[in-house]
């Protein structure tokens, strides 16, 4: 039995060994194969390799034939070239030989002609090539002259109308009248009040016309003076507003348009900045600026020409690369002393630079302001442009009437003259100066004195002054008493 057991175990490890030995040949003939495979790989590589270096080779060997061929062309046309040189540089020499020769002989037979030396003929050549050459230069200089003020009158004419086409802006002159709309026709028996009681408190008290037209929705009110007129105005929408229309009512109404005056300069002021792009006005010069509104020059409205003096300046200043915020700035404020002329001595350009200088405006727009109507020297270059835009605005087509100052000096003249009488404490010159309205005060003028001052007043006025047709004055004396009862 243990002869058995040892006979099947030698037999199967003699199996066993038999299997090993089996599958190592098998694999040492795998691992064979698989390295043959690789040789051949890299043997067909490698002759692969080799033929694309022996085509190279054969590349690099008909280039180099190519190249010793262009070597061989270009040193035989290097030395065509370098005969043709020596050739061109034996002709220059000749040439230069020959011309100096040419010129000795020229200049010798010059001198021998007119009968000079050698130095004697060259400084007279030279002496008459120079004048020559000054006379074409001084020719040359006038005709750039002239070119340039051409051009730059052209330019100059292109800036200005470029500006003013971008100020689409409507005529500022202004008229002695305004209409006043009604919301109905019970409105002007309203205003015109029990035979006339409340149209003459109105007349009287603001000093304008009230002008009544049938058939129109609407009444008229006439002044030569725009302060007056435009308190009046406010007035009368008010009571149209409100629509209980009395002699006390239109005392109210009045003194509450006096009082709210200062509030509609502020507004007027303040919406003239804003038009005109402006920023950084002090208080003061906001209120005078809107004072501007209701002074005119030749009927043009002072503020609306300030408004579009900036514009003009600013549009000027950006085409010629001046700086446009200064010039826009300077140009608005450029007649802010017209505001205070009346309680203030010197011209307006002065007084309007003082103002400006005094309320922190720069140096540039200072003296700009001062000098816009020469009394100056302008400074800068901004200062010219704010004297352009002034002369552009005011002579816009339209802009201003040569009659409406004219119209306005003659009744304030009349009012001036009139209100000189003792006893006289206001004089309204309406219906265009026709009609002159003395108020006197009753403790200086008594009823019997009326008509003798109002007789005395009218001779005055026909032997000082001069006017077409008939003027009317009226005295008024009224006294009035009040009291309180505690």
């Amino acid at each position: 039995m243990a002869q058995v057991i040892a006979t099947a175990a030698t037999l199967i490890l003699l199996l066993v060994s038999l299997l090993l030995v089996h599958f190592a040949r098998r694999e040492a003939s795998d691992i064979r194969r698989s390295s043959q495979e690789e040789v051949q790989g890299i043997r067909t590589e490698a002759r692969d390799l080799l033929s694309e270096a022996q085509r190279r080779e054969e590349r690099v060997a008909l280039r180099e034939k190519e190249l010793s061929s262009d070597q061989r062309a270009a040193q035989k046309y290097s030395r065509v070239l370098e005969e043709r040189a020596a050739v061109v540089s034996r002709d220059e020499r000749r040439l230069h030989d020959e011309r100096t020769g040419y010129e000795r002989a020229q200049r010798e037979a010059l001198a021998d002609i007119a009968h000079l030396e050698m130095n004697d003929a060259k400084k007279e050549l030279e002496a008459r090539l120079l004048a020559e050459a000054k006379e074409e230069s001084r020719s040359s200089i006038r005709r750039i002259e002239r070119e340039t003020r051409r051009k730059a009158d052209a330019k100059a004419r292109e800036i200005l109308v470029s500006a003013m086409q971008r100020q689409a802006a409507a005529t500022s002159s202004e008229s002695a009248t305004v209409w006043i709309d009604l919301p109905n026709e019970e409105m002007k028996g309203r205003i015109i009040g029990r035979e006339g009681r409340n149209i003459r408190a109105f007349e009287a008290l603001t000093g304008v016309n009230v002008i009544v037209e049938e058939g129109v929705n609407a009444v008229q009110l006439s002044c030569f003076d725009v302060e007056r007129r435009e308190i009046a105005e406010v007035t009368l929408h008010a009571l149209v507003d409100d629509g209980r229309i009395h002699p006390q009512r239109v005392e109210a109404a009045y003194a509450t348009a006096v009082e709210e005056a200062e509030q509609r300069h502020e507004e007027a002021g303040l919406d003239a900045i804003e038009a005109a792009g402006v920023k950084g006005i002090s208080h003061e010069v906001v209120l005078a600026l809107g004072r501007l509104r209701l002074r005119t020059s030749y009927g043009q409205t002072v503020l609306a020409h300030l408004v579009e003096c900036g514009q003009i300046a600013a549009d000027i200043a950006s085409e010629i690369g001046a700086d446009a915020d200064t010039a826009r700035r300077a140009a608005f404020l450029h007649d802010v002393g017209k505001a205070f002329t009346h309680n203030t001595p010197g011209t307006h350009a002065a007084i309007g630079a003082a103002v400006a200088a005094e309320h922190g405006e720069s140096s540039v727009v200072v003296n700009a302001i001062a000098a816009h109507h020469d009394e100056v020297p302008q400074e800068s270059v901004e200062a010219v442009i704010v004297q352009v835009a002034d002369a552009v605005s005011a002579g816009r087509e339209g802009a201003r009437r040569e009659d409406s100052d004219g119209y306005v000096e003659r009744l304030e003249n009349l009012e001036h003259l009139v209100a000189e009488h003792t006893g006289v404490s206001r004089v309204l010159a309406m219906s265009a100066g026709r009609d002159v309205r003395v108020m006197v005060d009753p403790g200086e003028v008594a009823d019997t004195a009326v008509p003798e001052l109002a007789r005395t007043i009218a001779e005055h006025i026909s032997k000082d002054l001069s006017f077409p047709g008939e003027i009317k004055v009226t005295v008024i004396r009224e006294l009035r008493a009040d009291a309180v009862a505690g």
